[in-house]
């Protein structure tokens, strides 16, 4: 049932979405880094629901700077758990 709320949220997901939530978290983020974050979302979701995110992250990591992968970790951890 949660994949079913989340791929909703997916298919409904904007730039401005990233950019707003980003911005109330204080996590400074740059334009290509929105842009990395908002293709992997809309992209390669699929791929996290199989079991391939260590390769996604991975991938992830050489295009954003080290601390937004710290974040991108951090709440990719949290809601995680909450799926469990």
């Amino acid at each position: 049932m949660n994949r079913f709320f989340i791929l909703n949220y997916i298919r409904k997901l904007e730039k401005n979405d990233i950019i707003n939530f980003s911005k109330k978290q204080n996590i400074p983020l740059t334009d290509e880094e929105v842009d990395v974050i908002y293709f992997y979302i809309k992209n390669r979701y699929q791929d996290f629901f199989m079991g391939c995110e260590k390769e996604l992250l991975e991938e992830i990591k050489k295009k954003v700077s080290h601390d937004t992968y710290l974040k991108i970790l951090e709440y990719y951890q949290i809601y995680l758990d909450k799926m469990k």
